[in-house]
C-alpha cells in the first residue's frame, strides 16, 4: 500500500519508518525541509517539501494512488483539512488526523474523521496505569456506548482458562498482553501471571465485569 504522512515530526518519521519497514511504499509532507532528517538515511521514500492540504503537494506525494493518508503535523486545523482533503476530494478510505484538543476531536470523529487526541491519550495511558482498574478505556465507539478496556483481575484466575473469565463475566475477552505482546486468546488458552485482558464491552456493562474479574473463578462444589 502506499500511504501518505503529513508531518515529519517525531510522530511522523516514526510511523513513517515503522511502515516502511512493513514494506510500504511511502511520502512525508512538511514545510519543512530540514525536517526530513529525521527520517535518516534508509528511508527510502519520497520527500515532499509543501503544505499538507494543498492539493498539487498531496499529488506529487502520490495521494491519487493511496491507500491511507496520516495527518501528524503540529497543528489541529491544518491535520483536519488535510483529512478532508485526503477522504473528500482525492477518495482515501484510510484517513486519521492527530489532535490536541480532545473536544475537537470527538465532533470530527462523528463526522466520520478517525482521530487520535494527542493530550487525550496520554492522559488516559497514564489514567491506565494509575488506576489499572478499566476505569479508562483502550478505544471506544463515537457514541461511547461500546468500548475496549483492559480490566483487572483476582490473582485467583492465574491457571484458568480465559474461557471461563468470558462465561462468569459475559463478556468478550479481545486480546491478551503477555510479555509485551498481543495475543488472540484461544478456546485453551490459559491466563498466566503478568498478562493484561482486554474485554470488548458495552459501558453499561464495564462495572459489572470489573466485579466478576476481581471475584476470582467460582469454586465448585465436589
Amino acid at each position: 500500500m502506499h500511504i501518505v504522512i503529513m508531518g515529519c515530526g517525531r510522530v511522523g518519521s516514526a510511523l513513517a519508518r515503522a511502515l516502511e519497514k512493513q514494506g510500504h511504499s511511502v511520502a512525508v509532507v512538511d514545510q519543512d525541509p530540514t525536517a526530513f532528517r529525521r527520517l535518516g538515511a534508509g528511508f527510502n521514500g519520497r520527500r515532499v517539501t509543501g503544505v499538507g492540504f494543498d492539493q498539487d503537494t498531496l499529488k506529487e506525494a502520490g495521494i491519487e494512488e493511496a491507500g491511507a493518508f496520516a495527518a501528524v503535523s503540529s497543528g489541529d486545523n491544518s491535520n483536519i483539512i488535510a483529512a478532508r482533503v485526503a477522504r473528500e476530494n482525492f477518495g482515501v478510505e484510510n484517513v486519521a488526523a492527530r489532535i490536541y484538543d480532545p473536544r475537537r476531536a470527538e465532533v470530527y470523529q462523528r463526522l466520520g474523521i478517525p482521530t487520535v487526541a494527542t493530550v487525550r491519550w496520554t492522559a488516559d495511558q497514564m489514567l491506565r496505569r494509575l488506576l489499572p482498574s478499566g476505569a479508562e478505556p483502550l478505544w471506544q465507539d463515537p457514541s461511547g456506548a461500546v468500548q475496549l478496556a483492559e480490566v483487572a483481575y483476582a490473582p485467583e484466575w492465574v491457571g484458568h482458562r480465559v474461557s471461563e473469565l468470558e462465561a462468569v463475566s459475559g463478556t468478550r475477552v479481545a486480546f491478551v498482553t503477555r510479555l509485551g505482546e498481543g495475543v488472540l486468546p484461544s478456546p485453551q488458552m490459559v491466563v498466566q501471571e503478568g498478562d493484561l485482558v482486554h474485554v470488548m464491552l458495552r459501558r453499561a456493562d464495564l462495572t459489572a465485569v470489573e466485579a466478576a474479574f476481581a471475584q476470582g473463578p467460582r469454586k465448585e462444589d465436589h
